[in-house]
């Protein structure tokens, strides 16, 4: 099955067809660098992690741009309030970035400019817009003449006349058009400026995008990603810029992921009802945020809630627990499956696979593909709950090399399970005040008391581990303990 991608500005499904066979080139919209960030950046940091690991996987050679937004009218505020430069506050907050999503697993790009390193690309590009018409200088200031370029509004769907009725003139703005957008700015006293051909000042926001997209991919290139909430303006001004300077298409396949919403409402810092990563990270396990992410379709809006993370969490740990079920069989002992139920648990795995894959090949609908496989973890338990060893090795080995391929385009359940289980119950353990040892030492008693007979009292250890929110089940292997489920 080809890939298709929904493309935001043919507003339909698309076989995707790179430029260059076997090469794709894709650039992300990163954050502005003025705060920590939240779960909405999280969100769009996840799902084009995920794109890109599974471009990957298809075997494409992929140059993977996402830029800093490293000045701008937010850092110079913050770095204002702050006693800072803009610099410094840019500096700060990509530190940050770098330390809470380096967290949540995101693969390196391959670039990852930030604006201020592109300001003679910036100021090339402004020029080569006014020699065509499509743009001008007003007291230091350089607007782009939205009038001037046919095709503005193509990806938002929005025409001049809507765009008409909301538009107007800032003050201080010496725009011909109040449709018109900033290029470059002219400087402000004590505002970081750079020399340009129209005196010193700074980049106006959307250029940044079109210079160092261009920078590293070319005046055209396959795909462009971002939030829906940048589609208008800041893509539809890209398109405008970049294309306006050099008369080719800009970009081939537009991908925009939905909202994070709390209460049906968009999380914003604007309107103050975020949670940054960090916070999110001090109560839940990073797998179980990007699983929160990736149980969704990238498109779709998602409502945010502690009971939704609390359900992906409990999802991770039972996924884990499944693949920790067929590590944990001896390599010897009695066959574990009649031939019968091997060769059905071999035609499972086969549709299995085959439905993860189909899902990541429909606009990488992940909802779908983690659904096929979390049928295939609830299959393990129920084909090797009560086995005594592996089943054959050729099994093994396929199902271990679905669930790592699967693993590695997704970001979950890439960890050794033993070692995330022992962690995690380790965690759990030192906030319920108790101990291994301690536990471990009132199962062996209670075995005891078992082979006494002694029903009654090793059913009461039973019952207070239980209270205390340590579940155990008795197994042909012995009994094994876990942390009880909430």
């Amino acid at each position: 099955m080809p890939l298709r991608i929904y493309n935001t500005l043919t507003q339909g499904k698309q076989e995707f067809k790179p430029m260059k066979e076997g090469h794709v080139g894709m650039y992300v919209c990163g954050i502005t660098a003025y705060d920590l960030c939240h779960i909405g950046h999280a969100r769009s940091a996840i799902v084009f992690d995920t794109v890109y690991r599974y471009l990957r996987a298809k075997g494409y050679d992929v140059t993977f741009v996402k830029n800093f937004t490293d000045i701008d009218d937010k850092i110079i505020t913050r770095a204002n309030k702050e006693g800072l430069t803009a610099g410094q506050v840019s500096e700060k907050y990509i530190e940050e970035y770098y330390k809470d999503m380096g967290k949540l697993g995101l693969r390196k790009p391959a670039h990852e400019p930030r604006a201020t390193m592109y300001i003679n690309d910036i100021v090339g590009l402004v020029k080569r817009l006014i020699e065509k018409g499509h743009a001008y200088e007003s007291n230091g200031d350089v607007y782009y003449a939205v009038r001037s370029f046919e095709g503005y509004g193509k990806l938002s769907g929005k025409d001049i006349g809507e765009l008409e009725a909301g538009a107007r003139v800032e003050p201080g703005e010496a725009k011909k058009d109040p449709l018109d957008f900033a290029l470059w700015k002219k400087s402000k006293p004590g505002e970081p400026s750079w020399e340009s051909p129209w005196g010193k000042g700074r980049p106006g926001w959307h250029i940044e995008c079109s210079a160092m997209s261009t920078h590293y991919l070319g005046d055209s290139f396959d795909i462009h990603g971002g939030g829906m909430d940048l589609i208008f303006p800041h893509h539809e001004n890209e398109i405008a810029q970049s294309e306006g300077a050099t008369g080719k298409q800009f970009v081939t396949y537009w991908l925009h992921n939905g909202f994070i919403q709390t209460n049906k409402e968009k999380m914003s810092k604007s309107l103050g009802n975020f949670f940054t990563i960090r916070e999110i990270l001090e109560r839940f396990e990073p797998q179980a945020l990007r699983l929160f992410v990736l149980m969704h379709h990238y498109r779709n809006p998602v409502d945010f809630s502690d009971l939704s993370l609390k359900e992906a969490e409990k999802a991770l740990y039972r996924g884990y627990a499944s693949l920790r079920l067929v590590q944990s069989l001896p390599a010897e002992g009695k066959p574990p499956l009649s031939p019968d139920k091997l060769g059905a648990f071999a035609q499972k795995l086969s549709e299995y696979e085959t439905c993860f894959y189909n899902a990541m090949d429909d606009d990488f609908n992940t909802a779908g593909a983690l659904s096929g496989l979390f049928d295939l973890l609830r299959l393990i338990n129920t084909y090797f709950k009560d086995a005594t060893a592996r089943p054959e090795e050729d099994a093994v080995q396929r199902l271990g090399g679905f669930v790592r391929a699967a693993a590695d385009i997704l970001g979950v359940f890439d960890s050794d399970p033993r070692s995330f289980l022992s962690s995690r119950r380790e965690k759990r353990l030192a906030g319920l005040g108790l101990s291994k040892a301690g536990i471990e030492e009132r199962l062996a008693r209670r075995s005891l008391l078992r082979k006494d007979r002694a029903f009654k009292e090793a059913d009461e250890i039973r019952a207070g581990l239980l209270r205390e929110g340590i579940s155990i089940m008795d197994t042909p292997g012995g009994t094994v303990w876990d942390i009880a489920e909430e």
